[in-house]
């Protein structure tokens, strides 16, 4: 076998992997029924949801989407984390700082796939938890995710 050759298979397989690294990034979309509410963290129900940020945001009963309508900015974090899980929100860039996603650094919060650019910035996401994690993380989306039509 020529060196020439072997060194095309060697770049292939080097291609094949970057490929494969950089699919995990899209996780299955999630049902409504296997996300939390973000008004009560309970499972929702599809047919209890209210028009948001380019998609729809679920919830667990009537009674949540009216608390959600009168102060939605308090849910705002929540229900972009709830839309990031069901596939309508698309990852764009590191939620930290804007730049590209390294495929070695995704992590799960709250059912949904996050990456970002680098390990300093998964640190940052890491060490929050619960409610200051998700806000961190998802509650400025305007460098980071994006509407999944658009």
């Amino acid at each position: 076998m020529s060196k020439f050759f072997k060194g095309l298979c060697a770049v292939s397989a080097v291609a094949l992997v970057v490929f494969v690294a950089g699919a995990t990034l899209v996780a299955a979309p999630k049902a409504a029924k296997d996300v939390s509410c973000p008004v009560s963290g309970k499972p929702c129900n599809e047919s209890h949801a209210v028009d948001f940020a380019g998609g729809k945001v679920y919830f667990c009963c009537p009674n949540c989407p009216k608390a959600f309508q009168a102060d939605s900015a308090k849910f705002a974090a929540k229900s972009h984390q709830q839309m990031v899980a069901t596939g309508q929100l698309k990852q764009i860039g590191c939620p930290i700082s804007g730049k590209a996603v390294n495929p070695s650094t995704v992590i799960e919060i709250g059912g949904a796939s996050v990456g970002f650019c680098c390990n300093n910035c998964k640190g940052m996401a890491e060490k929050a938890t619960g409610d200051e994690q998700v806000k961190l993380v998802f509650g400025d989306i305007s460098k980071s995710f994006k509407a999944a039509g658009k």
